[in-house]
């Protein structure tokens, strides 16, 4: 976490996005960011930019933001269920960075139609769901890049261990590629369990 803070007229604000949430295998990765005041311009929902884009922009962020990131692992996701794991994973990503900033924020701005409040009993800030809000508010777009590069690192990686999944080119999501490896090679330990596509398999016990 780097970068001199910038604090908006209304406030300290945190976006918050997630990367993770649809694929078979792998974590859920969240992540806070308070914009700084050399933040890069051209900030943009993730899924809308290339993979260069993205590789070109995460560097400026992480040098110029202050930024924190929130892991659910598989294991967890099969507990509580992938919905309650993205919100512990952006409870987490937000407790950390108000932790390492030293202060509280006026109001925590985070993709999508839910947030945290109500549901993490460690969630305690304002705030407020924008849907479509990583194409929208350059603080929660930060938060989206950071996220989804991140667990594309993770997935190439256990992609190493893991090289029947094709993980590097697909990231855990079920691509036909995936399916197939899941048929012939059965899962991994970091397949959800619970996830249809998984638990149908006839491979557990």
């Amino acid at each position: 976490m780097v970068g001199s803070t910038f604090i908006a007229a209304n406030g300290l604000v945190i976006g918050v996005d997630e990367a993770g949430r649809g694929p078979l295998a792998g974590p859920v990765v969240a992540a806070a960011c308070v914009l700084g005041a050399g933040a890069p311009e051209g900030l943009d929902d993730s899924k809308k930019l290339s993979a260069k884009r993205r590789a070109q922009l995460e560097p400026l962020i992480r040098q110029s933001c202050h930024w924190t990131l929130g892991v659910a692992d598989p294991e967890e996701i099969d507990r509580i269920n992938i919905f309650a794991a993205t919100m512990l994973a952006m409870t987490r990503a937000v407790s950390a960075l108000v932790e390492a900033l030293g202060m509280e924020p006026d109001e925590v701005l985070i993709d999508g139609n839910k947030t945290p409040a109500g549901r993490v009993p460690q969630w305690r800030w304002q705030a407020r769901a924008i849907v479509s809000g990583d194409g929208l508010v350059p603080c929660i777009s930060a938060a989206s890049i950071l996220a989804k590069e991140h667990r594309d690192r993770l997935m190439r990686e256990a992609a190493l261990a893991h090289p029947h999944y094709g993980w590097d080119r697909n990231m855990g999501y079920p691509t036909a590629e995936h399916q197939e490896a899941l048929r012939c090679h059965g899962p991994s330990p970091l397949h959800r369990k619970s996830f249809k596509p998984v638990a149908q398999l006839t491979l557990f016990d």
